[in-house]
C-alpha cells in the first residue's frame, strides 16, 4: 500500500511539473526570493513563477536582429502604458555576463542599448553614480547589444546593475524567462530548507524551483538557484 501510495504521489509530482513546464517553457518553472533588490515589489520569501521570452510576446518588447527578445523594457512600458509588478518594464531572471557558474539574478529591465552605444545622455543621472560622462561610466559605450537593468529597492540598488558592475548589459541569449507571477511567503519553505535563513541577507535574488508534492519552494531574488534555478537580487 505504501509503494502504492508513493507512486501515486510522484506521479502527481511528475504530471504537475510536466504541466507547468508546458505552460513556461522554463524548468524549474519557479523560483523564490532569497534577497530584497525588488522590494517593495518582490520580497524575500515570494515565490515566483517565469515564464519563457518566446512565450506569449508583449506588445512593445524590443526586436534585436529581427528576432523578438520577448521583454519590454521600462521605457517602452511607460509610454505604452503597461506595467509589472507596480512600475513598468519586465522583470526577468538572466545570468550576470552570461556566466553559468554564477547565480542568475531577477531586475528589471530599463532600457535596450545597441552595440557601442553611448548611452550615458539615456541614463537617469540618479542611476549611475558620480559618472560625469561615458568614459566614466562603467559598460558605455556598450560593449553589445543589451538591456540596461535594475532593482527596484532604492536602499540597495539605487544605480544601473552596469553601473555597478554587476552585469555587462544582458544579452537576450542570458535571459532565463520573464516574471508573470508572485505568489507571497511559498518560497519561505526552500529558504528554510537550504539553510539561508541563517546567512546574512543580500539584495534580491531568486531561487527557482521544482514542484512537489510537499509544495518544496526555493528563493528568488534577484538570483536563481537551481535544482531548480537560482536568481538574486544584488545590491547595487
Amino acid at each position: 500500500m505504501y509503494v502504492r501510495d508513493a507512486l501515486t504521489s510522484l506521479v502527481i509530482v511528475v504530471a504537475i511539473g510536466l504541466l507547468l513546464f508546458a505552460a513556461s517553457g522554463v524548468w524549474p518553472p519557479m523560483v523564490a526570493i532569497e534577497s530584497g533588490s525588488m522590494e517593495p515589489n518582490m520580497e524575500r520569501g515570494d515565490l515566483v513563477f517565469l515564464v519563457d521570452t518566446d512565450r506569449f510576446v508583449p506588445d512593445g518588447a524590443i526586436v534585436a536582429d529581427g528576432v523578438s527578445t520577448g521583454v519590454v523594457p521600462a521605457d517602452v512600458a511607460e509610454r505604452n502604458g503597461r506595467t509589472e509588478f507596480n512600475r513598468p518594464g519586465d522583470v526577468m531572471v538572466f545570468r550576470p555576463n552570461g556566466n553559468t557558474a554564477d547565480t542568475p539574478i531577477i531586475h528589471r529591465a530599463m532600457f535596450w542599448v545597441s552595440a557601442d552605444e553611448n548611452w550615458y545622455d539615456r541614463a537617469d543621472p540618479a542611476r549611475i553614480g558620480d559618472a560625469e560622462n561615458c568614459e566614466e561610466l562603467n559598460h558605455c559605450p556598450a560593449p553589445h547589444a543589451g538591456f540596461i537593468t535594475k532593482g527596484d529597492n532604492e536602499l540597495t540598488n539605487r544605480h544601473y546593475d552596469q553601473a555597478s558592475r554587476l552585469s555587462a548589459p544582458v544579452r537576450p541569449d542570458w535571459i532565463i524567462g520573464t516574471a508573470e507571477l508572485r505568489v507571497p511567503y511559498l518560497g519561505y519553505v526552500r529558504l528554510l530548507l537550504s539553510g539561508v535563513m541563517v546567512t546574512p541577507v543580500e539584495p534580491a535574488v531568486a531561487d527557482p524551483l521544482e514542484p512537489s508534492a510537499t509544495r518544496d519552494t526555493s528563493p528568488a531574488s534577484a538570483n536563481v538557484t537551481a535544482a531548480p534555478v537560482r536568481a538574486t537580487p544584488r545590491p547595487a
